[in-house]
């Protein structure tokens, strides 16, 4: 090995590290594995393989490669080196325990011929960073021959992520108290932070008796992610000596509590402070316009990372890809992926979701079999975007060629199959889940949950209700939501109300499903009134919320009151009416008989109405005997559905219901098309899992079967058999379709 100009070396907190200022390019095979006999000659300097100078290199070499995941590459230095040194296995050690390969790491530790504090430690911190393997962290701790403050740190670090906080806190109180601040105290803040025991870390930060910016930032963070960032603010200004990282972190709270503004100010004072920006600051404001749909200063900031050179920063980099995706910006964010020359997994992934959510599937899928590398997230990203497209098939095939599959993975197939109404066989992949040993979790079990919403099967609802408490998920918001929407669907209101008075924080989706609950129901009064109580817990109305109330006043025959939320809607809430809204209001307006009022309402929509608008003012006017208007509709539902005949029947119906001829020639109309009606169905849960679909004909026949098999058995009524020996679903077909 030849080395053109003397090294550097620097000694810090045990490790060595080395800055090399000119050196020959370094490969795998060393200069010195060349049958050389003589020693090699540069400026004078003579080297050898076993130089202290060439051991340091290497050492240094593998910790890089360790750092940078090429972990064969760092074997194989290691395997070559004649001479190592106990850094040259430390070296080692942390490379295995960086990449996740702690038996290899433990082997090392195992072998080695003398260790030091440094090597104990990197075990240590290696155990507690991967899997959380605390006891075995504790045991080596336990056995040290001496410890320093990195050794306490590392351990409370790990009782701490592990949720072990009274451990914590004991060897905390325990160490010397010259070692505890500021880094052990950090390590506890750190802990009782990420378990959002903010008032902990407030009491151990108030307890130090010296802080480091470490310190002051941790606690901003805090305050910040509880959404006291003007708390997290004032204590921002009282940091003696702000870095980088200080101001990064405020600017992120910033962000992250939806104060996009505030933010950039904080940003435009950094840089009049003549603090040198970081890609990490960068970073953390690119995913803030992204959020925000900040398209315009996104732009702006990624042409000032170009101007600062951080391009070549990756994760800085694949954040702004990730921001012209969702922008839908393809060829920007294609181009800047090209241009990359550190490409890794993440930039990969980035790029294919931004063509997944603009349903390019094709592009995505091109770019997915040619990656070098995939993980978890490439795989789920794919399956996703085939869901969506409808492609169900195509996803449940890359499901089931993953090499290795996890939680989220399962949810992503089982929510795809929930968006494309395959609710049974979600239900089957979710009981398959379990039976594989993987846990659910709170999304899985939300999605399975509206599995059974859109089967209006009870039976499986109280089962996946069980599955919730047993795994201690009732108090999750998300499936407290599905839980309520599932008991309104399955016909059960009360245990939907009951549901929902166990949510302690409802939001607008919690609001929201159960004023559709009540609307559904008939119980439009209870409807408005939940509706005014989310305007005074401070829930901001949505869409969804104007359908609950304008079917709520439908049910109940308030014309006045939703003609007002109509109007409401755009003057108060800056809400544009859907077709779905105008669909409602047609059917408030037919029910109390305001037929002609609601004609003019459909005829003045701004875009072309649906099935729906024309569907209400088609039933509106047949129950209210009115054939020119009945007419109309049918007419422009023909249009809109052309084999759909339900139109013609009604119409047929009404014509025959007044003595008018005009039935049948409907008629005779309706068979020269060639149009059939679909015969009404039923749906009866046998088994409590099997679900029998059977015609009106089939089904009397089989009540009136069922009767004479309880009348024989005559231990107590009729209604009380029934409703012990099956749920029983009858809808027609059309009601099921409303529905």
């Amino acid at each position: 090995m030849i080395i053109r100009q003397s090294s550097i070396f620097v000694v810090r907190r045990g490790w060595i590290h080395l800055y090399l200022q000119k050196f020959v390019p370094f490969y795998s095979t060393f200069a010195w594995q060349s049958p050389l006999t003589p020693h090699r000659r540069e400026n004078g300097f003579r080297q050898s393989p076993n130089s202290e100078q060439s051991i340091v290199f290497c050492n240094s070499q593998i910790t890089k490669m360790g750092r940078t995941g090429n972990i064969r590459e760092a074997e194989s230095i290691f395997n070559r080196m004649r001479v190592k040194n106990t850094v040259t296995w430390t070296a080692l050690l942390t490379a295995y325990a960086e990449n996740g390969e702690l038996a290899k790491a433990r082997k090392v530790f195992d072998e080695m011929p003398q260790r030091n504090i440094v090597s104990w430690n990197a075990m240590i911190t290696g155990y507690v960073r991967n899997q959380l393997r605390v006891s075995d962290a504790h045991e080596l701790f336990r056995r040290m021959p001496e410890r320093n403050s990195v050794s306490y740190a590392a351990m409370i670090t790990g009782y701490a992520s592990a949720a072990m906080f009274e451990e914590a806190e004991r060897l905390y109180n325990d160490m010397p108290r010259n070692w505890r601040d500021p880094v052990c105290a950090n390590a506890l803040i750190s802990g009782y932070l990420k378990a959002g025991a903010l008032d902990k870390a407030v009491g151990i930060f108030d307890g130090m008796m010296e802080k480091d910016v470490v310190s002051w930032s941790l606690m901003v963070d805090g305050f910040s992610e509880t959404g006291l960032v003007d708390v997290a603010r004032k204590l921002f200004e009282m940091i003696p000596e702000k870095n980088v990282v200080s101001w990064t972190v405020m600017i992120n709270g910033y962000m992250k509590t939806g104060n996009f503004e505030d933010g950039c100010l904080l940003f435009l004072s950094m840089k009049q402070e003549a603090v040198r920006v970081n890609p990490r600051t960068l970073t953390s404001i690119v995913e803030a316009c992204t959020s925000n749909q900040r398209y315009r200063e996104g732009c702006q900031f990624h042409g000032l990372v170009s101007r600062l050179g951080f391009e070549s920063d990756v994760i800085l980099t694949n954040s702004i890809i990730s921001m012209y995706g969702k922008f839908g910006c393809l060829e920007a964010a294609n181009r800047l992926f090209q241009s990359m020359k550190g490409r890794d997994i993440v930039s990969w992934n980035s790029l294919i979701a931004s063509y997944v959510q603009a349903d390019k599937m094709d592009e995505a899928y091109d770019l997915f079999q040619i990656m070098p590398k995939r993980d978890i997230i490439s795989w789920t990203t794919m399956i996703g975007g085939f869901s969506q497209k409808g492609d169900v098939a195509k996803s449940i095939n890359l499901f089931n060629l993953m090499p290795q599959k996890d939680d989220i993975a399962w949810t992503a197939i089982i929510s795809g199959l929930v968006n494309n109404e395959k609710f049974s066989e979600a239900i089957w992949w979710y009981s398959w889940m379990t039976q594989r040993s993987f846990r659910p979790n709170v999304l899985t079990l939300s999605s399975v949950i509206s599995a059974a919403s859109g089967l209006a099967n009870l039976f499986e609802g109280l089962q996946l209700h069980s599955h919730v408490v047993k795994m201690h998920m009732e108090h999750d918001l998300s499936v407290q939501n599905s839980l309520v929407s599932m008991y309104s669907k399955c016909g059960n209101i009360s245990d939907a109300y009951r549901v929902f008075k166990t949510i302690s924080s409802p939001n607008v989706v919690s609001f929201n499903s159960m004023i559709m609950g009540f609307a559904y129901h008939g119980l439009g009064q209870e409807s408005l009134n939940l509706f005014n109580r989310m305007q005074m817990d401070g829930q901001k109305p949505n869409e969804i919320s104007f359908l609950g109330v304008l079917s709520a006043c439908s049910h109940i025959g308030s014309v006045a009151e939703g003609q007002e939320f109509f109007k409401s809607m755009r003057s108060d809430y800056h809400i544009e009416p859907s077709s779905d809204h105008y669909a409602c209001m047609i059917d408030l307006l037919g029910r109390a008989g305001l037929l002609d009022q609601a004609v003019d309402l459909i005829l003045s929509m701004p875009f072309e109405p649906h099935a729906g608008a024309w569907g209400a003012l088609l039933n509106a006017s047949c129950s209210q005997s009115r054939p020119d208007i009945a007419k109309l509709a049918a007419e422009q539902l023909m249009i809109l559905e052309p084999d759909n005949a339900t139109p013609l029947v009604a119409l047929s119906n009404m014509y025959s219901s007044l003595g008018r001829r005009d039935g049948e020639e409907v008629r005779l109309a309706q068979k020269s098309k060639g149009i059939l009606k679909s015969a009404g169905c039923s749906w009866i849960l046998l088994t409590n899992t099997k679900i029998l679909r059977i015609t009106s004909f089939q089904f009397s026949v089989f009540i009136d079967f069922t009767y004479k098999m309880i009348q024989l058995q005559g231990s107590y009524s009729i209604e009380e058999r029934m409703r012990d020996s099956m749920n029983l679903h009858n809808h027609s077909s059309r009601s099921r379709l409303r529905l």
